[in-house]
């Protein structure tokens, strides 16, 4: 069994699929274009499928049709659609990218954030290359030996993978976050923290730990959804020792499920206990009273990640810094209540 990188290190390449199969490129273009029929034998084909395979190699077919002007396409992995977040990733991806004669596809990952199917099997589609959030970075071991550029969302600088990274400045919401809750008088947080795997949540939870150093914080775990979140928020406040004041939230929709708790347990928002979101999705304003959180700016980041993806397509250096975010600050957030 060969691996999936050649030789030397890198990429496989049709040249490498053609040699360990024993034939030309061009019999390999015609194999895994599917254009081998009366050209080339059936036992030929299959040996440059299972080359292809073994040495993980998969064609970039944008390359070929780009220089041919038949594609301008840009596909956007994300988690899924049922947050909001995502669906303006979208907009703002989709508006740049018509300005430039693009078009977007979307991929949303079936399970969530799990692995999503993959896309060259399910759609055999032409690419110019990929934007994806971190959150969905199992969906994109499909795209590992094509060499179709990749702009990541939201995912940790230290990764030398992707082509280019375009990230919110979570780390500085979150400081945003406790330095208001921290100057109301607050001192005993609860850290409602995303049971989901994800850079973007280590960093909330880093920046929080280094801006509450030496104030009583607990960290409780919950599914991105309001039903665990409320669960977990229950058991937070109802533990043993003195009942925290503020409950800081990686999301919105967690927030959402410590308010309920908050209620359903007799207690008032703010003036028993404070709660914050991140996100600013919707409901931040559907709820009462009206959630302090931290806005992301969903579409702009869309857009600078298709500006990244263009940028590195035409060979030129993508905007380089990250993106600011704001804290509104809303009626879920007061002053502590008296001792």
């Amino acid at each position: 069994m060969q691996t999936s990188e050649s030789p030397g290190g890198t990429r496989p390449t049709s040249r490498d699929v053609a040699r360990a199969a024993g034939v030309s490129q061009a019999t390999v273009s015609l194999v895994l274009g599917d254009k081998w029929r009366g050209r080339v034998s059936e036992r030929t084909a299959g040996l440059v499928r299972d080359a292809a395979r073994d040495l993980g190699y998969r064609p970039n077919l944008a390359a070929r049709n780009l220089r041919l002007g038949h594609t301008r396409t840009a596909l956007l992995v994300v988690p899924a659609l049922s947050n909001e977040f995502f669906a303006r990733v979208y907009t703002g991806a989709a508006t740049v990218a018509a300005r430039h004669g693009f078009g977007v596809v979307l991929y949303p990952s079936p399970e969530g954030v799990g692995p999503a199917r993959d896309p060259f099997a399910s759609a055999r589609a032409a690419l110019d290359g990929v934007i994806a959030s971190s959150m969905a970075a199992d969906a994109l071991t499909a795209f590992r030996g094509t060499d179709l550029p990749l702009v990541m969302l939201d995912s940790d600088p230290a990764d030398t993978g992707p082509a280019a990274q375009v990230n919110l400045d979570i780390a500085d919401g979150m400081r945003q976050v406790t330095d208001h809750l921290l100057g109301l008088g607050h001192r005993r947080f609860v850290h409602l923290a995303s049971a989901v795997p994800s850079w973007t949540f280590d960093v909330r939870a880093a920046a929080l730990a280094d801006a509450l150093r030496g104030v009583e914080v607990r960290t409780v775990h919950a599914p991105l959804d309001v039903a665990g979140a409320r669960a977990a928020s229950e058991q937070a406040l109802t533990g043993p020792g003195p009942r925290p004041t503020a409950i800081v939230c990686d999301d919105d929709v967690l927030a959402a499920g410590a308010c309920k708790a908050v209620r359903r347990l007799g207690l008032r928002i703010p003036e028993d206990v404070s709660v914050t979101g991140f996100d600013d999705l919707a409901l931040a304003t559907a709820v009462e009273p009206e959630l302090t959180t931290v806005r992301l700016p969903a579409e702009r980041i869309g857009e600078r990640g298709m500006a990244a993806l263009l940028a590195v397509l035409a060979g030129e250096r993508p905007e380089p810094g990250d993106i600011p975010v704001t804290l509104v600050h809303r009626g879920s957030s007061g002053p502590p209540p008296a001792s």
